[in-house]
């Protein structure tokens, strides 16, 4: 390997929210935030454009735009343009913005859970009412989604579908057949679709990424699709996200609630995301295979060693979901793992209706720190 994925290199003194949040004794598995360094090219395209000197407010980079709309074609076969590209700074951001730029007050939102702890909050962010149509866990311990609950959960206020594709928390990079029923049913009842794909450079071998905006004109045109390089390539510091409009009542819909409310992208930001797009395409394969080693190690790990956690099978993302349930412990997971193990993960409970009783546990770490984190917790089960 090329690249030394093996290699630890302490955080302590980095200003990581990962490794600050916690004693020191306590090693973090939890923010989905990988402990590996950024590729070079992205580093040395920051240093150059900070030996530059200037770091005022930047324009609009039509290049960045060309490569990304570059990249969506090359990867998924999408056509996109480069006006129909709005930069922002975030993915949370973005999809807050985009309800706040879509729907009103007297609508309602639709999100299925287990998801990511912000879809939860963006309702009351938004003072907008929110609809849960839960995913469904099979024998099997992988999701599928429910499709006749989620039509039933469609009210007439109903205008918009918050989807998390890939799947965070549970792992699941939704097929085809699967984003066009979905899209049907979103199209049949007029919901928009804000799309949250910011795992999507992250998908395990056999498997592939499809943007459910990518499927057909009629579903593009009633979608709002999120990216970022930040999950990636590490760079979620820099704050460089954007989002894919290719309806343009919808841009400029948006483009009318931005102004004082979004803000500038980071320069760097822009800077990094494109050397990442650009430079780092053997980086990335190195490092799914890396993670995809990282999470079969975890998996015999539980089989092994604490058969009592289910992992839930994942087909992408650096985030395992672990149900806990089976180890009946006095206290939850989470508690339990941090105080006795010294090991800090997400608790299930976060992740709304379906998450108690569960973990998430982020393996983008060197092997040696995730070997020890694991080991830690079944010390304090025998303990």
């Amino acid at each position: 390997m090329p690249y030394n994925f093996d290699e630890i290199i302490s955080r302590r003194n980095s200003d990581s929210i990962k490794w600050c949040c916690y004693p020191q004794d306590v090693l973090p598995f939890w923010i989905a935030d990988m402990d590996f360094q950024s590729p070079q090219p992205v580093i040395d395209a920051i240093q150059r454009r900070v030996d530059q000197g200037f770091l005022g407010y930047p324009a609009d980079s039509i290049r960045l735009k060309e490569v990304i709309c570059h990249r969506l074609w090359k990867l998924y076969s999408w056509k996109v343009e480069p006006d129909e590209i709005m930069f922002i700074p975030g993915v949370v951001v973005g999809f807050n913005f985009v309800i706040q730029a879509l729907t009103n007050p007297q609508e309602a939102i639709l999100y299925q859970t287990p998801v990511y702890p912000p879809f939860l909050r963006a309702g009351k962010a938004n003072n907008i009412q929110c609809l849960n149509s839960p995913l469904l866990r099979s024998e099997d311990l992988d999701y599928t989604i429910n499709f006749d609950g989620f039509s039933k959960t469609i009210t007439p206020q109903t205008s918009m579908f918050l989807f998390c594709n890939p799947h965070n928390p549970v792992g699941r990079v939704y097929r085809p057949d699967e984003l066009e029923k979905l899209a049907e049913i979103c199209l049949e009842n007029n919901l928009f679709i804000c799309s949250d794909e910011i795992h999507a450079d992250l998908i395990f071998q056999g498997h592939y990424h499809t943007p459910i905006a990518s499927l057909n004109p009629e579903i593009s045109a009633q979608t709002v699709t999120l990216m970022a390089p930040s999950k990636t390539y590490n760079i979620a510091g820099l704050c460089s996200s954007y989002a894919i409009v290719q309806n343009p009542d919808l841009m400029k819909k948006m483009k009318s609630v931005a102004h004082g409310m979004v803000g500038n992208v980071n320069l760097l930001g822009f800077t990094a995301t494109e050397a990442a797009y650009r430079s780092c395409d053997d980086w990335l394969s190195e490092l799914l295979l890396y993670l995809e080693e990282n999470y079969k190690f975890l998996v015999h790990f539980f089989e092994e060693k604490i058969p009592e956690i289910k992992v839930t099978p994942i087909e992408g993302t650096y985030l395992a979901w672990l149900d806990c349930r089976a180890l009946n412990l006095p206290q939850s997971p989470y508690e339990f793992f941090l105080t006795q193990a010294k090991v800090a993960m997400n608790d299930g409970k976060s992740f709304g209706a379906g998450g108690e009783g569960f973990l998430r546990m982020n393996f983008g770490c060197p092997r040696g720190m995730l070997q020890q984190g694991l080991q830690q917790m079944e010390q304090a089960l025998k303990e």
